[in-house]
C-alpha cells in the first residue's frame, strides 16, 4: 500500500509488508537510541542532502517555522539512504483476501488484541461515546496499524520527511509534510528526540502522517499535547475515532458482515476473492476505507474488530490456490518443512518469502529444480 493511497497511516510495520525500524540520532538534546538500527536508516554525509537542507531552510522561515525550531529539528539529522531504498522498492503487493486476513486477524493478533481492549476498556468506552465510533473497530486499527503500539516505528520524522523531499521523486509531498512536521514540533506536542516513525514518516500508535495530525490529532488527556507516540495510547485512539467521525461514520451502524447461504442482505454485497466469502458492507465500510482505500484493509478492520468482541472465524472457506493447496495445506507444507530442516519462519498459511527460501533449500537437498513454489507433489513428499 503505498503513501499516495492513503490518507492517514500506513499500516504496513502491523502487517509484517512495511519498513518500520529502530532509532538512530535526530535533534534536540536527547537523541533517540540507535541500537538496533539497520545501517541504512542511519544518517550517512551527502553534501547534495546539506545543500538542499540549506536551502529548504529560508523557505520553512517564509512558511512560519521559528529559526530556534529548524536550529532543534534539524540537529544530528542527515540523509537516511534506507528511506530511499525502502522507497523505490515499493510495489502494490497484491495478497489474496485469504492471506491478508492471516495475517491481519491472526489467533496472535486477536489475542493481543482482545488483552489490549481489556487493558484500556474505559477509554475506548468514552471514545465510542463522543465520537460513535464502535470502541472494537478504534482497537482494531491500532492492531493493523502498529500491532497494538509494539511496532510504531523508531526512524526520526525530520530525517526521513527531508531525505524523500530532497530525493524528489514525490518531493512536494514530503516537503509539505516535513513542514507539517516543523510545525508540530514549534507547538509543543513532541519533542524532535519523540517524533519518529515509519520510514515514510507515519507516527504513532495509529500512523499518522503530520499533515492528517495536524488536521485530527486530538488531546484527549487534557495535559495540553497531542501525544500520539506516548505508551498510554489514549491520544492517538481519539484521534483515529476523530477522523472516522469526521470521514462519514455512522454511530450504531455495522461495518458489514459475512453473508452465508441464502442470507438476505442489506446493503452493498462485495465478494473480494472469486469463490470466497461474500460480506455485505454500509457506509461505514467506506468511511473505514478512506483510512486506507483497500477492500481487504476495511474487512480486515471489520473483521479483526468482530473476533476482539469475541466473534469466531468467517464461516466461508476460502478455494484452494493457483497450486491447488488449502490454507490447512500450506499450513501442512511449512509444518513439514521445517520438521526437516528448512525453516520457514511459522505456519500461518501464508507463502512468503521465508517459505519461499525453505522451498528452494530444501528442493536443493534433493536435487529437485529449484522452483521455491509450494505444490501437491511437494507436500505428499515430505
Amino acid at each position: 500500500m503505498s503513501i499516495s493511497r492513503r490518507h492517514f497511516g500506513l499500516g504496513l510495520a502491523a502487517l509484517g509488508l512495511g519498513a518500520c525500524g529502530g532509532g538512530l540520532p535526530t535533534g534536540g538534546t536527547s537523541p533517540v537510541k540507535s541500537t538496533g538500527l539497520p545501517a541504512d536508516l542511519r544518517p550517512i554525509p551527502n553534501a547534495a542532502y546539506d545543500a538542499w537542507v540549506d536551502a529548504f531552510k529560508p523557505r520553512a522561515l517564509a512558511a512560519g517555522i521559528s529559526q530556534n525550531t529548524l536550529n532543534a529539528a534539524f540537529r544530528g539529522t542527515g540523509y537516511l539512504p534506507g528511506v530511499i531504498k525502502r522507497d523505490r522498492n515499493q510495489t502494490e503487493f497484491k495478497r489474496s483476501l485469504e492471506d491478508y486476513l492471516s495475517i491481519a486477524a491472526s489467533d496472535e493478533r486477536v489475542g493481543k488484541g482482545r488483552a489490549a481492549f481489556a487493558r484500556h476498556r474505559s477509554t475506548l468506552a468514552a471514545l465510542e461515546q463522543a465520537y460513535g465510533v464502535d470502541a472494537e473497530i478504534i482497537a482494531a486499527i491500532w492492531g493493523l496499524e502498529s500491532f497494538f503500539g509494539e511496532r510504531k516505528g523508531d526512524v526520526p520524522v525530520i530525517s526521513a520527511t527531508s531525505t524523500l523531499a530532497f530525493d524528489g521523486r514525490r518531493g512536494a509531498f514530503f516537503e509539505k509534510q516535513l513542514i507539517a512536521a516543523l510545525r508540530i514540533l514549534q507547538r509543543g506536542d513532541i519533542t524532535p528526540a519523540r517524533m519518529t516513525g515509519s520510514w515514510a514518516g507515519a507516527m504513532g500508535h495509529t500512523q499518522f502522517i503530520p499533515t492528517s495530525y495536524q488536521a485530527f490529532a486530538v488531546d484527549f488527556t487534557g495535559d495540553g499535547k497531542r501525544d500520539i507516540w506516548s505508551e498510554d495510547p489514549s491520544d492517538a485512539l481519539a484521534s483515529t475515532a476523530a477522523y472516522l467521525a469526521r470521514y462519514g461514520w455512522t454511530r450504531g451502524q455495522a461495518w458489514g458482515r459475512e453473508i452465508t447461504g441464502n442470507t438476505s442482505a442489506t446493503g452493498t454485497v462485495i465478494q473480494p476473492q472469486p469463490g470466497g466469502p461474500r460480506f455485505a458492507v454500509t457506509g461505514n465500510f467506506r468511511a473505514i476505507k478512506r483510512y486506507n482505500n483497500s477492500d481487504a484493509y476495511a474487512i480486515g478492520v471489520g473483521h479483526l474488530a468482530d473476533r476482539i468482541a469475541g466473534g469466531g472465524p468467517l464461516r466461508t472457506p476460502f478455494p484452494p490456490d493457483a497450486n491447488g493447496l488449502t490454507k490447512q495445506d500450506r499450513i501442512a507444507l511449512q509444518k513439514g518443512l521445517t520438521a526437516r530442516g528448512f525453516d520457514t519462519g511459522g505456519a500461518d498459511g501464508v507463502i512468503g518469502p521465508n517459505t519461499e527460501k525453505a522451498i528452494r533449500a530444501y528442493q536443493q537437498s534433493r536435487g529437485l529444480p529449484l522452483t521455491g513454489t509450494p505444490s501437491q507433489s511437494l507436500l505428499l513428499g515430505l
